[in-house]
């Protein structure tokens, strides 16, 4: 039995170091890799998709201050990702976000539609615990009902009382990740003015 429990604990961790790794990597299959939970239309005027291309170097890469963003030319995408420094004392989250991006030409100008995209492992275990505690709040306090717990007195005030606790624990697990993900989307606004800024520089004028 602990045998068992140890195995599965080592394969959960595994698919969700997995999970990451594949997030976290600039390859084309992760450009659309994540749970979307955000979208952002924009259009960078006087900008032809040729001039968006060239922005980037051969390995097709563009290093930017908070960031960095790699395009794919044949699915016509960019996978943006704000840059983290590994043993670093800026505080990192388990929601980060990447930002998938596909361009579409339209003239002389180039529409983008970037789409916000959190790790499959952090979207689902988050909905998981909001399940747990939630339902698992909601059933103790039909169960008790039903049971009459709140004939008496003090079995009113331990009922309150362990149901109070419940929604505290779920209160602060909403504004957890309400305030993890917003520092997140904070993030990667940034690296996405920073890398808007670099694309929609107007080309020198030829001579």
């Amino acid at each position: 039995m602990l045998l068992a429990g140890v195995l599965g604990l080592t394969l959960f961790l595994a698919l969700v170091l997995g999970d990451w790794f594949h997030f976290t990597s600039l390859t084309a299959a992760a450009s659309r890799y994540g749970c979307g939970i955000g979208r952002l239309d924009d259009r960078l005027p006087l900008t032809p998709f040729t001039f968006v291309i060239e922005r980037f170097d051969r390995d097709g890469l563009l290093r930017l201050p908070h960031g960095v963003a790699r395009v794919f030319l044949e699915q016509r995408r960019i996978l943006l990702r704000p840059q983290y420094q590994f043993f670093s004392l800026r505080f990192r989250t388990v929601w980060p976000l990447n930002g998938s991006i596909d361009l579409e030409p339209d003239g002389d100008a180039t529409c983008l539609t970037c789409i916000k995209r959190v790790p499959w492992s952090s979207a689902l275990l988050t909905l998981l615990w909001f399940a747990v505690v939630g339902l698992g709040t909601v059933g103790f306090v039909i169960a008790y009902l039903a049971e009459g717990g709140p004939m008496s007195l003090s079995g009113a005030l331990m009922g309150l009382g362990i149901t109070g606790l419940g929604f505290l624990v779920l209160a602060f697990g909403v504004l957890t990740v309400a305030l993890a993900v917003r520092l997140e989307d904070h993030r990667l606004t940034q690296a996405y003015h920073e890398l808007r800024a670099a694309l929609a520089r107007e080309p020198a004028p030829s001579r």
